[in-house]
């Protein structure tokens, strides 16, 4: 995995060493299910090739963690980990520093760890990178402390709260299980009522549609309360079934007859909000029932009717999104297509015979460059694997650290400037001792040892003349 590669030279070049611990988390795109899982519905996703990860160690002789992120440019959070840990500056560290947070029942006293967090997971595309981000935190934090007490379906719980608390963004469950329990060559209808799910394989063959992710590159800026007057008027619906019909929890007791039979109390805003959240439901486990059938053209129907419920009744789709839908429903061979995610921009998922796939992403982006000016991104994808620790010994093996470029940049730092104690009496040959003691090389040609051959020369013949006096001083 070219990423891990990627993040182990940004901890070295960031730390002067080898990373001990390494774990990655994957996005996700959600086949159907949209805006249900803070509804306690159902949600239909799988996990991303997409993914983050991260690497690091226990820093030793400091309380400060320090985390490097090449998310946006390279940069660089640090913080102590306590029961004081906030959020604040940068915003990208609010979603580590949530993770963190809830696991500080698991913590040793006064750990600090450095980290390398590198990832492929576009970022603002509605393929959650923020979940991707927590979870590969969480997952890293177990392996570096040696936690196994939290299952898959309590780190996704954590992570979601910690979405809540820390990135003050009331999500579902959805996005952080999958990414958690995502099973490769799966998807996973996840019941956001009780937390449990039902493994739904997505097949194999040339026959299997491809599931293209195209990714707008467009995300409207929003007031940000979109979301929360959406799950706010959600609330308001159940309210006002509940005096008819007490036994609705949520939407996803609702049915489109109660609906109708309450349509007169509710605003038209609410009924549609409502309309959209009930409908996707019974959408989404049709999907699960044409797929084990391998009627893909009723999978794809009901994706399609997805959208329009999204664009029409919850207004959460844009127009790009609503042209990356009709470009991609006029090509023949494609089966369903529709917005996936939050909305407002990001991405949508089609459903295409792999025949299809290259005319499909030719009309994309010739067609969304005429419609709309913009360039879109297109990843083919199947259904992968969730989370997980990664063995780091054979990367590190493949590319061994050159530890004498570390040094001969700290031996570079400006005039006076702090270089941690490296000449231990303020002469070369005590540097050179120094080096020699700590098992740096000193490659013949390097600058390192251009600076200190002779004084390492001298050094060394010092050693072996003291170690040869004690040794013959034992044997008189």
């Amino acid at each position: 995995m070219e990423l891990v590669n990627n993040a182990i030279d940004v901890f070295r070049k960031q730390f002067g060493s080898d990373p001990t611990v390494a774990a990655f988390a994957p996005g996700r795109v959600n086949l159907i299910g949209e805006h249900t899982d803070y509804n306690d519905g159902f949600v239909l996703p799988f996990a991303l090739p997409h993914k983050t990860v991260i690497v690091g160690s226990l820093a030793r002789n400091t309380t400060e963690t320090t985390i490097v992120s090449c998310a946006k440019g390279l940069a660089v959070t640090s913080f102590e980990i306590n029961g004081e840990l906030k959020k604040g500056d940068p915003e990208w560290s609010n979603y580590i520093k949530g993770a963190i947070f809830q696991y500080l029942g698991e913590l040793p006293p006064g750990i600090a760890f450095n980290a390398a967090i590198v990832g492929d997971v576009p970022i603002g595309s509605g393929l959650s990178s923020s979940a991707s981000l927590e979870v590969a935190v969480s997952t890293f934090l177990e392996g570096l402390c040696s936690i196994t007490t939290v299952s898959g379906v309590q780190k996704a719980l954590r992570c979601q709260k910690a979405e809540h608390t820390f990135a003050g963004m009331p999500c579902g469950i959805m996005d952080q299980y999958i990414s958690a329990m995502g099973q490769e060559g799966n998807l996973l209808l996840i019941d956001c009522r009780t937390t449990e799910y039902t493994l739904v394989p997505y097949g194999a063959g040339p026959e299997v549609p491809i599931i293209l992710v195209t990714n707008s590159n467009v995300k409207h800026q929003l007031t940000g309360s979109e979301y929360p007057d959406r799950v706010r008027q959600c609330k308001e619906a159940v309210a006002l079934l509940q005096k008819k019909f007490p036994q609705v929890k949520a939407l996803r007791d609702a049915t489109m007859e109660m609906l109708e039979a309450t349509r007169t109390q509710m605003s038209d805003l609410v009924y549609r909000r409502a309309r959209h959240c009930i409908g996707e439901d019974q959408r989404t486990l049709g999907a699960v029932q044409a797929l084990k059938n391998k009627d893909y053209a009723t999978v794809g129907r009901l994706m399609t009717e997805s959208h329009r419920s999204l664009q029409d009744d919850y207004e959460v789709s844009c127009s790009e999104l609503d042209k990356l839908v009709d470009i991609a429903l006029s090509v023949p061979g494609v089966f369903g297509s529709r917005m996936t995610g939050g909305g407002f921009g990001g991405c949508t998922v089609t459903l295409v015979h792999p025949s299809a796939v290259k005319t499909l992403e030719v009309a994309l982006h010739t067609h969304y460059w005429k419609q709309a000016h913009l360039r879109c991104d297109c990843y083919e994808t199947l259904p992968d694997a969730g989370a997980r620790r990664i063995d780091l010994a054979p990367y590190l093996a493949d590319r061994p650290f050159d530890r004498t470029g570390t040094v001969a940049a700290v031996h570079a730092a400006p005039a006076g400037a702090d270089v941690g104690a490296g000449v231990a009496d303020g002469t070369e040959a005590g540097a050179a001792a120094e080096l020699i003691a700590s098992g740096t090389e000193l490659v013949v040609g390097s600058s390192l040892w251009e600076d200190y051959k002779w004084p390492a020369i001298a050094a060394a013949v010092a050693v072996t003349a003291i170690a040869a006096f004690v040794v013959l001083g034992k044997r008189h």
